[in-house]
């Protein structure tokens, strides 16, 4: 434990997940309650799009309550609307930044600086930067925005900080730090980081991308299609308590708990130490020296069948932000009957709310207009200059090989005709008629 000894020696890095989000807030929760000195005494809080929002919740003390409450309720709207994220009030951009804009203290960008790292891509060249400074509360806002920013599924113009594009950290850099052995990594996609998902499949094969590592199976593949369509608030419900469960594994399996819990969940009697050694079943980790227990057993969300008693606060929070509204109307559009005259009226209130959503959009959109117009104007400009560049590159290719054809004389006189020459291209070892 000698890594985790010594305060300010490591840091906490959370990759990308989507709406998968609630994960790292069962892990950051299981850390603060059974090793809060892992979070108190952490340097830097690492992030790109969701993960940065989990660091960013950290630093500023955000409660279980509130992160299970604001994620679990972008999941229930989505679930209301009839096309999900295809609706045309899906706006998850707009969304995030009114919540940060209500409940981020004033003085966050001074909590934040040289203790959160956010991983941003920018565009277009793809080059990572992660932000440790920031100077006033509307940069730390901006910052979080462009991380979560995914193209084309949040909108087609890159959001703006310090006066360059930048789009999804998780596409250049989804886990910062992760080959720092004082860095503990966190993801909710089965691989080989310090905090995820065990994964009972055979596959040996990962995929190395992103600065991640994902094993290559169908149970990853599900999970990337949940971070983008979300599945029922109950689904995400059960993502955040194993998160939670694979934590506390991480916490066993160092030693950095009292208690041998997830034997007592597995309902199996911890290993007695063999005589005159006391480190029997463990092996030396890659990450701090440190000694591994690998024989904790691996528990799932299904064999916990009293959440409750572990973690009472996180098993209320999550109950609280999965309940539904309970009147009478919103019970009729959940009922079967309702969802089919919904589909079945969308022919026309689709294009009512399409009008009403775009309306509303572009009213917000209206101060960032000139410099977005602007913008997309260089965008085209570049576009341009790059097609007519390579155009002409292969003109001038074309017009070096010798000519033999009428087609290739034709493209030649084009091409004289552009540079003003006056004298024409004829084909070669055709000699000049008489001058007259």
């Amino acid at each position: 434990m000698r890594c985790y000894e010594d305060e300010g020696s490591w840091s906490l890095s959370f990759s990308g997940a989507g709406f998968l989000g609630l994960y790292h807030v069962g892990v950051t929760r299981c850390l603060s309650e059974r090793a809060p000195h892992l979070l108190q005494g952490a340097r830097r809080f690492y992030g790109s799009s969701s993960g940065a929002l989990n660091a960013i919740a950290i630093i500023a003390g955000k409660s279980v309550d509130f992160c299970c409450s604001h994620l679990l309720g972008m999941v229930k709207q989505v679930d209301r609307l009839s096309l999900g994220i295809l609706h045309p009030a899906f706006a998850p951009i707009e969304h995030i930044r009114q919540q940060l804009q209500d409940s981020l203290p004033s003085d966050i960008h001074i909590l934040a600086s040289r203790r959160l790292g956010i991983s941003l891509t920018r565009w277009p060249d793809g080059h990572n930067i992660i932000v440790t400074d920031f100077a006033t509360r509307d940069e730390v806002i901006q910052a979080l925005v462009c991380t979560l920013y995914f193209p084309f599924y949040c909108g087609t113009i890159p959001p703006e900080f310090r006066g360059e594009r930048y789009i999804d950290g998780a596409l250049s850099n989804n886990l910062p730090f992760a080959d720092s052995p004082s860095t503990i990594t966190v993801s909710p996609f089965h691989g080989t980081v310090d905090i995820c998902p065990q994964s009972s499949s055979a596959s040996m094969h990962e995929l190395n991308a992103f600065n991640a590592s994902f094993q290559i199976s169908t149970k990853n593949f599900f999970l990337g299609f949940a971070a983008l369509v979300p599945p029922s608030p109950e689904v995400v419900a059960d993502s955040c308590r194993q998160g939670y469960l694979d934590a506390l594994r991480f916490l066993e399996r160092r030693g950095l708990t009292k208690e041998p819990i997830l034997w007592m969940l597995a309902s199996k009697e911890p290993p007695p130490p063999a005589d005159g050694s006391q480190d029997t079943g463990h092996d030396r980790g890659q990450k701090g020296d440190l000694s591994l227990n690998w024989a904790v057993p691996n528990v799932l969300v299904r064999d916990v069948p009293d959440f409750e008693q572990l973690s009472p606060e996180l098993e209320a929070a999550l109950k609280r932000a999965c309940m539904r509204d309970p009147s009478p109307w919103a019970r009729f559009c959940r009922s079967g009957l309702g969802q089919a005259l919904t589909y079945l009226l969308l022919p026309y209130t689709l294009p009512f709310e399409y009008v009403y959503f775009r309306s509303r959009r572009l009213a917000v959109w209206l101060p960032n207009m000139p410099s977005d117009l602007w913008w997309m104007w260089g965008v085209l400009q570049s576009f341009a200059l790059e097609i007519y560049s390579r155009s002409k590159d292969q003109l001038l290719q074309l017009v070096s090989l010798p000519i033999t054809s009428p087609l290739q004389l034709g493209a030649a006189l084009l091409v004289d005709l552009a540079k003003g020459s006056d004298l024409p291209i004829r084909p070669e070892g055709q000699s000049a008629g008489p001058a007259h």
